[in-house]
């Protein structure tokens, strides 16, 4: 019997799982996939530690109404979707009020510092230096009065919480940038963010890391989980495997795996969708382009574009409206090229209506523990929070365990 099994193989899981370790446990990992082919293989690729607040709600009618009628690249949606996740919205505009917002703030801007901190030793150990850029992230504004907010917003990030930026005129910004064809009024340049060249592949060779130091990964569907007398059991191809405690690291299917044990979790699920373009020149760095709600970041797949958030059911057909909807306007600002034939990909952020990810012993239910819903930020957030949940497990306490435990969140 292993001490601990961690259900998930995404960034989130397989950090947990390597947190574990370090802390001298006997550690199975077990997924229906292979690590790293979810949402930890599409997303933007950026180690954020500039988003050091979650994203709030808007509640101003303005951006509300551009919401509603669809004139705003940044979010779509289906009614069934939101009919679906209603009572999570609700909860998350109310989180989302500027008081609640700059207390949950003060918690999450806690995990952000330390991200690049904590994969750090895993890029080493795994080799991955390969994969890294360290020259931050851009946020280009095409108007001076995108720029002024966005400016604005960056001294207080700064004052608020210490986040590194410069702002830079659009010709300044272009001289570093010749993949550009345009010039932007200007660009806040966060300089403090890492870039991966493929996350999927940096969240394979964490597993592969995992492996090298002992560990085990198994091809097994969560669904076959069963609590015994002395510990857990889940069914694989050849057998099944015991373990006396288990980690729920399941990402947007969390939420609805918890109502098995009597837990209802409301959860918003933001899906994002990408493309790769086979570009002629490359960013030097990743930029978010304001304008059209879309990510450019340079892959080894290609240029990639990813795209903002889709409020729709979890089973609802892929349709990657924003990405062709931002196709013409960007690339009037930076040459596309073709884009690649491959399928198209979609994931599903896990997004909690409070905003902070989940980390800690489930309550009434001995032996079972959570570390899922990270929004937008898992792949920033994995190796942080996994280390907080090992440390939980051995029995640490503190104000920022206290404020990401499921008792805390579910109460």
């Amino acid at each position: 019997m292993s001490d601990v099994l961690v259900l998930g193989a995404g960034m989130v899981g397989v950090s947990t799982a390597l947190a574990l370790q370090a802390h001298g446990h006997q550690v199975i990992l077990a997924d229906r996939r292979a690590p790293g082919l979810e949402t930890s293989h599409g997303n933007a690729g950026i180690i954020q530690v500039e988003a050091a607040e979650p994203y709030a709600m808007p509640r101003d009618l303005a951006t509300l109404m551009r919401f509603g009628l669809g004139l705003s690249n940044d979010l779509t949606f289906s009614i069934n979707g939101v009919r679906r996740m209603a009572p999570a919205l609700w909860r998350y505009y109310r989180a989302s009020a500027p008081a609640r917002h700059r207390a949950i703030s003060a918690s999450y801007s806690q995990l952000t510092r330390r991200a690049t901190e904590d994969h750090q030793p895993l890029i080493t150990a795994s080799g991955s230096e390969k994969l890294v850029s360290r020259d931050g992230l851009a946020i280009l504004c095409r108007d001076q009065a995108t720029l002024d907010a966005a400016a604005a917003e960056a001294d207080r990030l700064r004052s608020d919480h210490g986040v590194t930026s410069r702002l830079l005129d659009g010709a300044v910004w272009r001289a570093e940038e010749p993949s550009l064809r345009l010039t932007p009024a200007g660009v806040i340049h966060y300089s403090d963010s890492w870039s991966v060249s493929d996350p999927g592949g940096l969240t394979q060779a964490y597993a592969r890391l995992f492996q090298k130091r002992g560990g085990e990964i198994l091809t097994a569907d969560a669904e076959t989980l069963q609590r015994g007398t002395d510990g857990w059991s889940i069914d694989e191809p050849d057998g099944t495997v015991t373990a006396q405690q288990v980690v729920l690291c399941l990402g947007p299917w969390t939420g609805t795996y918890l109502r098995r044990f009597g837990l209802r979790v409301p959860m918003i699920l933001k899906r994002g969708y990408h493309a790769h373009y086979d570009a002629p020149l490359r960013p030097k760095r990743p930029f978010l382009d304001l304008a059209n709600g879309v990510v450019l970041s340079n892959m080894r797949a290609g240029l990639r574009m990813t795209s903002g958030a889709a409020l729709v059911a979890q089973d609802s057909p892929s349709a990657p409206r924003q990405i062709s909807r931002a196709e013409a306007a960007v690339d009037a600002l930076i040459e596309l090229g073709p884009r690649l034939e491959e399928p198209q990909w979609y994931g599903t952020r896990p997004c909690l209506p409070g905003m902070l990810p989940m980390v800690g012993a489930l309550p009434g239910q001995p032996g079972l523990w959570a570390n899922f819903g990270h929004g937008h930020q898992g792949f920033t957030l994995g190796p942080t929070t996994g280390t907080l949940l090992a440390d939980a497990m051995a029995g640490q306490e503190s104000p920022l365990h206290e404020a990401l435990s499921p008792g805390a969140q579910l109460s």
